[in-house]
């Protein structure tokens, strides 16, 4: 009862915005070194760059997930991976979707562009992608779609085509093995900054969130963006009632109309689904001081810095321009993220005021805790205390450019906490809408 009255003020109401397509935007000023300054990374034939080296194994289908992660289980357990010390591991991303669709609704649309998406990515040396045989995510048309083609570094196996379970695996196994000395033999070398994509996310987040650890973000974002780098930000339902401020920062009206398109298709989506924009804050987030989605908008936006929105894609869809962008995604963390991926992020930074554990494979995930005693208690599990800004030992600009050095370090090749941990394997969630039928 004394929650109840506590917020009993505290309430969600629909207000107008003025979108202002534009009126804020101003000339980015890149630094002076911004194409020679460097990290060590990974570069790939398509001229995309990684900041680590698996070999992914990726599933058409739910049917095959046992399959796919048989193989990664067996290779990483056999110790042959002990012979290739330039190979970060091989991984299985499997999902419950892939059949029983509509091939021609937008939850299949979402599918196979993230599955696209990691099967270019600049963080695997090296793909193997398993179906069953009788999906609707067939494996043959997906490849026509998208123009992909076996080679040395990308198989495919069918399981109805290959016989038998265990006969598979053996299969998936040899063609792992094919691949390992192509990608130990990727090494490091010097890359522009700007090749970076950095994932902004929030996830468990409090009070505290909207004034250390997601305004810091933004700040360490604006100096990637001068370095020539991309920052994608994501959560949709997450920005409600804070997009007018991002319109106003659109590098065109087109850019900004977008954006406001999202919102709308989220306000119908939300409606035919009986639900409502402003279901969250979490009961996690209103206990570590949150009210409406309003605040925690305010909190989220902010993690996108204050240079120009260049850009405004769909789930998993490619980023092709550097600088701030946004990409539609549920406010969901795992589903966001698997997006974000899909689009090119290398890296991933990810704030919390309540202590999320999460981490994100092929992409290293940084943890930004926004509070001083949740940091002490989860220190295994951060990397970076934005508590120290309300503290008084540092400010925004200061902690900024921490993470920034962070994200230079870890996309170097540095072990973020989670990495550590081995988080990263059960994360990935592709965005699933529609009916299952």
């Amino acid at each position: 009862m004394v929650a109840k009255r506590a917020f009993k003020n505290c309430a969600f109401a629909e207000f107008e915005r003025d979108y202002a397509y534009g009126e804020a935007t101003r000339e980015t000023e890149f630094v002076a070194d911004k194409d020679t300054v460097t990290f060590p990374g990974y570069r790939r034939a398509s001229g995309s760059i990684g900041t680590r080296n698996y070999i992914g194994i990726l599933t058409s289908v739910n049917c095959s997930a046992t399959v796919a992660r048989h193989i990664a289980e067996t290779v990483n357990r056999s110790g042959v991976l002990d012979n290739y010390p330039g190979v970060d591991g091989v991984v299985a991303f499997v999902h419950g979707t892939g059949c029983c669709l509509d091939a021609n609704d937008e939850g299949f649309a979402n599918l196979q562009r993230t599955l696209w998406g990691y099967a270019r990515h600049a963080n695997f040396a090296g793909v193997l992608m398993v179906g069953l045989g009788c999906e609707v995510n067939q494996i043959p048309l997906f490849l026509d779609l998208y123009g992909l083609k076996e080679s040395e570094t990308f198989h495919t196996l069918v399981m109805q085509d290959t016989g038998r379970t265990r006969k598979t695996i053996a299969e998936g196994v040899k063609r792992i093995e094919a691949i390992l000395p192509a990608a130990n033999a990727c090494e490091r070398e010097p890359v522009p900054v700007g090749s970076l994509s950095v994932a902004l996310q929030c996830g468990g987040s409090d009070g505290y969130s909207g004034i250390t650890a997601n305004p810091a973000m933004g700040a360490a974002v604006d100096l990637l963006v001068r370095h020539g780098g991309t920052a994608i930000l994501a959560e949709t339902p997450e920005i409600y009632g804070a997009e007018h401020l991002l319109t106003r920062r659109a590098a065109s009206r087109k850019v900004g109309e977008k954006l406001i398109e999202r919102i709308k298709w989220w306000e119908d989506y939300t409606r035919r689904n009986n639900g409502v924009m402003d279901n969250n804050p979490t009961p996690g987030n209103k206990a570590g001081g949150l009210t409406t989605i309003l605040e925690k908008s305010l909190g989220a936006a902010s993690k996108g810095g204050t240079t120009n929105l260049t850009g405004v894609y769909k789930y998993a869809q490619p980023i092709d321009t550097t600088g701030f962008v946004f990409m539609d995604s549920p406010g969901y963390d795992p589903c966001s993220i698997t997006g974000q991926v899909a689009s090119g992020a290398n890296l991933v930074c990810f704030s919390t005021g309540r202590g999320s554990a999460f981490g994100f494979k092929p992409s290293p995930s940084i943890k930004l805790a926004t509070n001083t005693d949740m940091y002490n208690r989860l220190v295994e599990d951060m990397d970076i205390n934005c508590g120290l800004v309300v503290d008084g030992e540092t400010d925004i600009a200061g902690m900024g450019e921490r993470i920034f050095e962070l994200i230079l370090k870890t996309a170097s090749g540095q072990a973020s906490k989670s990495e550590a941990l081995g988080f990263g394997d059960e994360e990935f969630v592709p965005w699933q809408i529609g009916a299952v039928m």
